[in-house]
Parts: structure tokens; C-alpha cells; sequence
């Protein structure tokens, strides 16, 4: 199972974000559910650095991405929002292959 923890400061901006696992729900390079989620998480690693300069790390080590958000902002907390509500709807859609978890 692939899982995406949100992480939110006390103030109730995102903090940060990881997403670790497998999805299992197909064999590695045919899993649409894996295709998906990585795709998502790319797109808005890219997007915090070239398109929306949020101050960010990122890091990745081994099946775990975890990104960092070093200065709170509109834009970290809109695109993280925004990766949220898609893994969710993803996790809606297969439920046995992703959890979301905000903390």
C-alpha cells in the first residue's frame, strides 16, 4: 500500500508531506495506481520549486519521497492541498492501494 502522510503545523498550514510504498495493485511497470501517485508527487515537487518558488526540501530515500516545506506560504499550502485532494480521491477510488494520513 502506498502511504501519503500530510503533515500540518499548529498554525494549520502544511508543514510538509511523505509518501512511501507499493500499491500492489499491478505488477511493477503496469500499476496505473502507482503511475498516478508518483506522477502527482513529481508534478508537485517540480511545480514548488520552478513555478511557485516554495521554499522546500526535498528528499528521497529509498520508496519514500518526503518534501519539506523550510518557509510557510500560500502557494506550499495550495499545492500540497492540491496533491492531498488528489491522493485522497485516489484512495477513494482504491482504497486497498492508498491511504492518506494528516497529522
Amino acid at each position: 500500500m502506498i502511504t501519503a502522510l500530510f503533515k500540518v503545523s499548529g498554525e494549520g498550514s502544511y508543514s510538509g508531506f511523505s509518501v512511501s510504498g507499493h500499491s500492489g495493485y499491478s505488477e511493477a511497470g503496469s500499476d496505473i495506481v502507482c503511475a498516478a501517485v508518483s506522477s502527482a508527487v513529481m508534478l508537485t515537487v517540480n511545480m514548488s520549486i520552478d513555478g511557485f518558488n516554495v521554499n522546500g526540501s526535498t528528499e528521497v530515500i529509498d520508496d519514500t519521497v518526503k518534501f519539506t516545506v523550510n518557509e510557510k506560504s500560500e502557494n506550499a499550502d495550495r499545492l500540497i492541498g492540491a496533491l492531498k485532494e488528489h491522493l485522497e480521491a485516489l484512495s477513494e477510488e482504491y482504497p486497498d492501494n492508498v491511504a492518506v494520513v494528516v497529522k
